[in-house]
Formats: structure tokens, sequence, C-alpha cells
């Protein structure tokens, strides 16, 4: 099945991680700048600016490397601060990331801290 839209998600990923992927979008969407844009990239939904903001990947879909729960990862963790150690540092070098097993652990102070940091990053890029 062709993923064109975070609503194509529904069908096929598991209703827990639809919630969660929900939540986190919202988070997302409410906190980027107008500059910023999401689009399906892998079949996930991603978040960009001037480059590589976040993302959000449930376990159903394949080569998330995961088997449960849905992941928000950061592109360019390695340049946040993290203060609270919220993130996983995982192998990847840039790409830090947080697995949610349930909505509830879902900590939206703490993303939208990352956030705040992520999107100053963006926005020191060139455009």
């Amino acid at each position: 099945m062709k993923i064109q839209s975070p609503q194509d998600l529904i069908d096929i990923i598991l209703p827990e991680e639809w919630l969660m992927v929900d939540i986190l979008r919202q988070i997302v969407l409410a906190k980027l700048p107008d500059y910023c844009k999401e689009k399906i990239s892998f079949s996930v939904p991603y978040f960009y600016g001037r480059r590589g903001i976040c993302i959000i990947w449930p376990a159903s879909i394949p080569r998330g490397g995961f088997k449960e729960g849905v992941l928000l990862g950061f592109w360019q963790g390695n340049k946040l601060a993290d203060e609270d150690n919220y993130l996983t540092k995982g192998t990847n070098k840039k790409v830090y990331y947080r697995i949610y097993k349930s909505a509830e652990e879902i900590d939206v102070a703490a993303i939208e801290k990352l956030l705040d940091e992520a999107i100053a990053i963006d926005l020191s890029h060139k455009k």
C-alpha cells in the first residue's frame, strides 16, 4: 500500500500506534513555524524546514529498526543540548530519538523543549 498522507496510516498500523502518531503530530505541528512543512517520506510523517527536523515512525512500518511503539526522531539530534537526557543516542551519529510504548509516556513539555532547539538549529542553516 502506498502511503500518501498521515491518514493513510490508520488502515495499516495498530490503533494504539495511530493514537501515539496522532498525538505526536499534533504536538509537532502546533510548534513548527509556518516555513516548515510535513510530508510523507519512507511511508511515515517527516517534518522539515530548511533541513530535516523530525520524523514519527510507527513500528508497524518496515525499516524502522524496532518492534514495538512509535519513534519520534530528531534529524539534528546530535546538535541538541537535550539537558534532560530525554532522547536515546543509539547507533546513528545524527538522529537521536525516543520510542513510546503508550500514549501516556508522551511528555509534551519535553518534546516542545526539544522542538524549540531543533527549530533554532534549522533556522541557523542557510536557505
